[in-house]
């Protein structure tokens, strides 16, 4: 009796196994949609160097429970038409298990329809927007703070650090940019606030010079900044060109190397909202910097803070499926990050924690300042 109950266990086990789609007896295919031939293909980048390197090394190592991990990465070009078609490919001809650290509000909010119809999650994308967790769906979660919460929780942190008492802000005329106006709102409206003067953008504006003028005209002693790289980079250099030494504050689409490579001297000072920490290769963590050096070494490039995404998001993937145990069906999966945690990490990551009806890792952020053309932490998470 013991034997046929044995011998019906493994056979279900199988018959569950073939059910799953990118699942099989020695291999776990995942996908991946990046930016690698558009306007963030230098993100993107980062990111799928960050990704193989955690890949190469759970491979290197026999997998998860003895099946290597098969990463595809498709390109989207930062366009959500061309993102269907990826999820698409991704979807029916790989058939992968998972969506994985896709780059993008748009790409993702494209893709789910798709990957939800076939029951394949998706997970930990490279998006601070509120709808990659909410509202609440069995298959997608998210894992750091949005544009919102950074900016909420940053603004409050600094004007009750520095007494300012006029914010304003400008950002960028869509979603992403509304986020950010949004979150400094509540942040301030915390505080018995009100932002003093809006002013915003189109996408792929060179010229801030009325947007600054506005602001000075105003009487702002800080500005929040709905803004990526060369917007954050070209609103500052207009600023000082008017004689006007306002402070800056951004959130974590401008959190880069770029700010202060691109920026220089005209950098420093700047703050900005994130959720991991720049990774240098001289970096005061030893862990870091032997991460950093092998990251060189593989890549021949430096390591930034979207290499550590890739990394991170694919450690939590291999973290989850590795406590799922040898039966990954996508319902097992889904179970076991129900309930899943994770302490900080070595690049200073926050503890992330997931539940049925919490599907966001973690809501906090941290602040850093450019000094002397590093970006430095000047405090840990902030909490209320």
């Amino acid at each position: 009796m013991k034997l046929k109950l044995g011998l019906f266990a493994m056979l279900f086990a199988g018959s569950a196994l073939a059910q799953t789609q990118g699942v099989s007896k020695n291999e776990i295919v995942i996908g991946s949609m990046q930016d690698l031939s558009g306007p963030i293909v230098a993100f993107s980048k980062q990111l799928v160097h960050g990704m193989n390197m955690r890949v190469d090394e759970i491979n290197a190592q026999g997998g998860i429970d003895g099946r290597k991990i098969k990463l595809i990465v498709e390109d989207h070009g930062y366009d959500p038409k061309k993102a269907v078609l990826a999820t698409q490919k991704l979807v029916q001809k790989d058939k992968i298990f998972a969506m994985v650290g896709t780059i993008g509000s748009a790409t993702s909010m494209a893709s789910m329809p798709i990957l939800f119809d076939k029951n394949v999650p998706h997970l930990f994308p490279l998006a601070a927007a509120r709808e990659m967790y909410e509202p609440l769906h069995k298959l997608k979660y998210s894992f750091a703070a949005t544009y919102y919460d950074q900016a909420r929780a940053g603004v409050k942190y600094i004007v009750k650090q520095k007494g300012y008492k006029k914010v304003c802000t400008l950002y960028q005329d869509d979603d992403f940019g509304v986020e950010v106006m949004r979150g400094a709102e509540a942040g301030l409206k915390e505080i018995n606030q009100v932002l003093a003067e809006k002013t915003t953008y189109k996408r792929g504006a060179t010229d801030f010079s009325s947007q600054v003028a506005r602001m000075k005209d105003a009487g702002c002693d800080f500005v929040v900044m709905g803004t990526i790289i060369r917007e954050t980079l070209g609103t500052i250099g207009t600023a000082r060109k008017l004689g006007w030494n306002v402070e800056f504050m951004g959130t974590s689409a401008s959190y880069t190397e770029l700010i202060h490579k691109l920026g220089g001297p005209l950098a420093n000072g700047y703050y900005s909202t994130n959720t991991v920490n720049m990774p240098y290769l001289d970096d005061a963590s030893k862990n870091v910097r032997e991460w950093a050096n092998r990251y060189k070494e593989k890549t021949k490039e430096d390591p930034g803070v979207f290499s550590v995404y890739g990394y991170e998001v694919i450690e939590l993937f291999i973290q989850i499926a590795t406590k799922t145990g040898p039966n990954l069906t996508t319902d097992n999966f889904i179970k076991t990050l129900d309930k899943f945690t994770a302490p900080r990490d070595m690049f200073g990551a926050d503890a992330f924690s997931f539940t049925p009806t919490k599907h966001l890792g973690s809501n906090r952020a941290r602040l850093s300042q450019i000094v002397n053309g590093k970006w430095t932490s000047v405090s840990d998470f902030i909490t209320d």
